[in-house]
């Protein structure tokens, strides 16, 4: 059973959904590649991975530069994965671009090149924002490009983490 809840945010409402003991969406309301298959869902925000999520969002946007502890279970295809796991090693306060994501890739599966504009793919519909740091990765020339959940949300995010961008 997945159970879900809403989370306001100093940057709006957050839908959140936890299965099988771990994180699987965290999704900004309306957002582009908003989760689907919700009818299944319960709501149920005393789940303990809600309340943990819950207590590290506040403390996130109040500025704490803590580590989320909460188990997560993205939803995706193994090159989706494969992406979302290099977004998890992106530090608090650091960014990286598209085409340095798809350098990465090339060189973990083996293949002399990847196209960015498939990582941006991929990062596109990352299913777990904030925690997965999606909002880290620019363009090629450090300006911000595209945000599921809007740029002036993922410049907004950007700032919290001491990071400005023209």
């Amino acid at each position: 059973m997945t159970h879900t809840c809403t989370i306001d945010t100093p940057l709006g409402p957050m839908l959140a959904a936890a299965k099988g003991g771990k994180l699987a969406v965290l999704n900004f309301l309306g957002q582009k590649h908003f989760a689907a298959g919700m009818n299944d869902w319960l709501k149920q925000p005393d789940d303990p991975v809600l309340v943990a999520l819950r207590a590290w969002l506040q403390g996130y946007f109040c500025g704490a530069a803590t580590v989320p502890d909460v188990p997560l279970d993205p939803g995706g295809t193994p090159f989706q994965k494969t992406v979302w796991s290099i977004l998890l090693r992106i530090p608090r306060g650091a960014t990286t671009s598209y085409g340095e994501i798809a350098r990465e890739v090339a060189e973990k599966t083996g293949i002399a090149a990847m196209s960015a504009q498939a990582v941006g793919g991929a990062v596109g519909r990352n299913p777990i924002a904030i925690l997965i740091p999606c909002h880290r990765v620019l363009g090629a020339d450090g300006s911000l490009t595209g945000y599921a959940g809007g740029l002036d949300k993922k410049r907004a995010l950007l700032a919290l983490e001491g990071i400005t961008v023209p």
